[in-house]
């Protein structure tokens, strides 16, 4: 199980230019249930990407609470699940194939060396990497790069998937392809997915849930169920529709530009 709950969360950061410090979150209340997928989406800078560096354990320092499966996440207690994370950038490491940058993976996991091949050769063959997998990352587009960071992800069996705009730095046709592909990974696998973005269309393509966050300090401005079926289209009228309100809850604005009530 890997429900996640998360009470008051704050974060400031201090740094020369802010030495009195910088509030970046303010007081998120979150609660996000066993195979979910959430979308955090809002402005740039408003604390989306902070969240889950405290869910997965690269932040320690925040006030508030984090709890995983009824257990506090804390620096004494670490987090006692397994988190993939696929950042806006493949980050993989260019000295090593694709095969060993998805053991290296599994390697710091802890996972036994005897399962490696067996999972490097099913999901490298899941995103359509098979014959690449002696390949180096400079060999590979940017679209099969982030295809490698995807099966890196799911490799090593993740209870949460953290993505952080993963997205965001591909051309509009290869996003669409890699969005089909992640829908169809998640709906086999059911992950808990938490998913970063600033594109309301694309929230509401992959979403069943939308949190919207507001400008800097980040607050939970509102939440919008995805009540569309899954297999989602792209060409399904009511998406588009819905990716407009959507964007105007984000802006605070109607249509017609008028402000819309808090």
């Amino acid at each position: 199980m890997a429900d996640i709950e998360v009470r008051r969360l704050s974060k400031v950061y201090r740094s020369r230019a802010h030495p009195d410090g910088l509030l970046a979150l303010d007081g998120i209340d979150l609660a996000v249930a066993d195979h979910q997928f959430v979308c955090l989406l809002g402005p740039s800078g408003c604390g989306k990407s902070t969240v889950l560096n405290v869910l997965c354990g690269l932040d320690p320092q925040y006030a508030g609470e984090v709890r995983v499966a009824g257990r506090v996440v804390s620096r004494a207690n670490g987090h006692p699940f397994r988190v993939g994370y696929v950042f806006q950038e493949p980050r993989l490491l260019p000295w090593l194939t694709v095969r060993r940058n998805v053991e290296f993976a599994l390697q710091s996991e802890g996972i036994a060396k005897s399962e490696w091949r067996a999972r490097c050769d099913g999901w490298l063959g899941r995103v359509g990497l098979a014959d690449f997998a002696e390949a180096h990352p400079h060999e590979l587009s940017g679209g099969m790069q982030q295809r490698t960071a995807i099966a890196r992800a799911f490799a090593v069996d993740p209870e949460i998937l953290l993505m952080d705009e993963p997205f965001s730095g591909l051309d509009e046709l290869t996003a669409r392809t890699m969005r089909e592909l992640l829908l169809s990974i998640w709906l086999e696998t059911k992950k808990t997915v938490i998913f970063v973005t600033h594109n309301c269309f694309e929230a509401c393509f992959l979403a069943d849930r939308i949190v919207v966050f507001t400008a800097r300090p980040g607050r939970i401005k509102r939440e919008v169920t995805i009540e569309l079926p899954r297999p989602r289209n792209y060409e399904d009228a009511r998406l588009f529709e819905l990716s407009v309100s959507v964007t105007h809850h984000v802006t605070g604005t109607t249509a017609r530009g008028t402000r819309l009530p808090d």
